[in-house]
């Protein structure tokens, strides 16, 4: 989709020509600088009852006199926030989905001036309205016709706006590559698929790309990850892409900048191997790959906007299923790291890959690496979908991830992992176990990871319960990919 900016003039959004108007009334009112047609139009439909000014609230107006537009579309936002702007859009939009709108413009009528923030909030509002999953359902309805969208805004707005609109978009661009991939079936997105997918993701936006195979991961001694990938006939794929924003390190070494670090979990099937879970649901556990979804979709983000720093997205990609070959419960393995671990349970197999790509990634000597997993359903309990959920023992790291979060809508809740919490992991049988008891399973999955951690400033993005959706609206959301991308932005400033 195109996003544009439009300086208006009074009486100018009336003569606009477009196939659709939006506008946006902030704060429950209706302003006295609406154009003339609109304000009375707007007036009339609440005094008939068909609009009731309360945030939320939405009226469909056909070919109001004196407007060039002929549809008419009005939402009302609770006040001026990025938040409630974004969720004003959303209604309004849905009002004009399959009604062949091809270019849409957009006021928001009430604020005294765009800003960035509010400017994002409506991209990515509208590329979200617009996704369709198509690739496995040829029955699914037609692509939306809505191309272009035009926001209006005063002369001095313009590049506050303008440069909201290009962030939005990228990061929409992001957020549409990673449902994608999380939406699609397991025999659809096999590790080697998955590969392919970021491969061809990586070429189109200038990007590195390095794909291990299974003997190149044996030699690098990832034991942990493939007991994991052991039990199926898909081979496990290690997948590592290079953002070069900074200038490259020069003959003598100095001068490179190091690198942000993203890792994600690309479980593309979880069964839970011999610890097998219940048939209900575990359709939706393709979804188990979203951090690696995430991972790539921040990367095509990143590219499109091109920061001035370096970012590394790593992936650990395979299933976990059972069968003569597959991993028991009992079963001790041994990390790239050298660290020995008893399975207790092989549907703990998200940590078990991610160990041994955090001890990788060490080779980078990274500024920050963040990992982004479906980690446990504990998380679930503990947060539902609102937060991901946030661990680092590193304060200004978190607190990053946390303004990043909030910038981008897409927040996260900081987790705690006092040492307290590491008594449950010890083994008598190896370095440490898997997993310890049921009480604080998010925090013992993420005391795990800190075991191979501690040569980094690390933080864990558990996104089990905010990466997809259940029941009606069942699908992948592409969260976090936009907590991600601010944060890398921050970075680079």
């Amino acid at each position: 989709m195109e996003f544009l900016t439009q300086v208006t003039a009074a009486g100018g959004t009336a003569k606009l020509v477009a196939d659709a108007l939006l506008l946006v009334l902030v704060g429950g009112a209706v302003p006295a600088t609406l154009d003339a047609p609109l304000a009375d139009s707007v007036a009339d439909a609440v005094k008939l009852g068909d609009l009731v000014l309360k945030p939320g609230k939405t009226a469909y107006l056909r070919q109001v006199p004196g407007v060039k537009a002929a549809r008419v579309a009005v939402a009302v936002a609770k006040d001026g926030s990025a938040r409630a702007v974004k969720a004003a859009a959303a209604a309004g939009i849905g009002l004009l989905k399959g009604l062949g709108v091809k270019h849409l413009a957009v006021q928001l009528a009430g604020v005294d001036a765009v800003s960035a923030a509010q400017a994002e909030a409506l991209a990515v509002a509208a590329a979200d309205a617009v996704y369709v999953y198509r690739t496995t359902k040829p029955s699914a309805e037609a692509a939306p016709a809505l191309a272009k969208l035009t926001l209006l805004v005063a002369k001095a707005d313009a590049a506050d706006a303008a440069a909201g609109l290009a962030c939005g978009a990228a990061i929409a661009e992001g957020v549409a590559l990673a449902r994608e991939l999380a939406n699609r079936p397991g025999n659809h997105c096999t590790p080697t698929m998955l590969a392919a997918e970021a491969r061809k993701m990586a070429k189109a936006n200038g990007l590195k790309i390095e794909v291990l195979d299974r003997k190149q991961i044996e030699a690098l001694g990832m034991g942990s990850f493939l007991a994991v990938a052991q039990g199926s006939d898909e081979p496990p794929k290690f997948i590592v892409m290079h953002y070069q924003g900074a200038p490259k390190a020069t003959k003598g070494g100095k001068g490179a900048q190091a690198p942000l670090v993203l890792v994600g979990k690309g479980i593309t099937f979880d069964s839970g191997g011999i610890s097998l879970k219940p048939g209900e649901g575990m359709d939706e556990m393709k979804f188990d790959m979203g951090g690696a979804a995430s991972v790539v979709g921040t990367m095509r983000a990143v590219a499109l906007l091109k920061p001035a720093l370096n970012v590394v997205g790593v992936i650990a990609a395979c299933e976990n299923m059972p069968s003569g070959r597959a991993l028991k419960p009992g079963d001790v393995v041994t990390s790239m790291s050298g660290q020995t671990i008893e399975v207790l349970n092989t549907d703990a197999e998200g940590r078990l890959i991610l160990c041994d790509a955090l001890t990788y990634v060490e080779r980078f000597k990274p500024a920050a690496v963040v990992d982004i997993a479906t980690l446990t359903g504990a998380c679930v309990v503990a947060l539902g979908a609102v937060h991901s959920g946030l661990f680092s023992p590193d304060e200004a790291l978190a607190a990053d991830l946390l303004s990043a979060g909030q910038a981008a809508l897409d927040t996260c809740w900081r987790m705690p992992l006092d040492d307290d919490y590491d008594e449950g992991l010890k083994s008598n049988f190896a370095d440490m176990a898997n997993i310890g008891g049921r009480p604080g399973g998010a925090i013992t999955a993420a005391m795990f990871l800190k075991r191979f951690a501690g040569k980094l400033r690390w933080a864990h993005l558990d996104i089990a319960a905010t990466a997809w959706k259940s029941g009606a609206a069942k699908g992948a959301t592409g969260r976090p990919v936009g907590l991600l991308t601010h944060w890398v932005l921050s970075q680079a400033k």
